[in-house]
């Protein structure tokens, strides 16, 4: 699957353009982020290469301004994860999945990831990326599924159980979320929003 995907904001101010490659041996998101966070203006590149049962195996983001700043981490799919040197980032043990504050995309990964059956639910460990400011946490999420992803879509409720933070979220045939109540919204490259 080669898949090119739009999100904007429910503010209407920016977007996101997602390209997704997925065969029988890997998946690889690339994706560029325009957007205000916190008040602030941004602009984030970002890629994500996970095996083909959606584990997590890198992690690159790089900000797009004067200051350009990055992050890289590597992961083995089970827990651990690396720094750009190679080392061992501890305060990360346990994390299995991702999580970037300004896309949709990063939701996907553990619905792919976790296939859970109707009703079924699961507890993840995540690492969370807030953007612009590329601060690196670890957050404890659940994920339960509503309707199972068919041809059709799916639903399927997130919860931070760091925050408290819940969302409904109805997912398209390729567990893309197509709307993140209050937050984003997926678009056709011809829809616009506003006159």
């Amino acid at each position: 699957m080669n898949r090119d995907v739009f999100w904007i904001p429910a503010d209407g101010v920016g977007i996101e353009s997602l390209h997704l490659r997925e065969d029988s041996t890997a998946v690889n998101a690339e994706s560029v982020v325009v957007g205000v966070a916190d008040g602030e203006s941004f602009r984030v590149q970002y890629e994500i290469d996970c095996d083909h049962h959606y584990r997590v195996q890198r992690v690159g983001i790089t900000t797009l301004s004067r200051e350009s700043e990055s992050l890289s981490l590597q992961a083995d799919g089970e827990g651990t994860w690396t720094d750009a040197r190679g080392e061992a980032v501890a305060k990360l043990d346990g994390c299995t999945d991702i999580d970037i504050s300004v896309t949709p995309f990063t939701n996907t990964v553990p619905i792919r990831r976790l296939e859970l059956g109707r009703n079924e639910s699961a507890e993840i460990e995540t690492v969370y990326i807030a953007v612009p400011e590329l601060r690196v946490e670890t957050a404890t999420q659940r994920y339960m599924c509503l309707d199972p992803l068919d041809e059709n879509g799916g639903r399927y409720r997130y919860e931070s159980l760091s925050s408290g933070f819940t969302a409904e979220l109805p997912v398209d045939s390729d567990g893309l979320v197509t709307t993140y109540p209050e937050l984003f919204k997926q678009v056709s490259p011809t829809e616009r929003s506003g006159p």
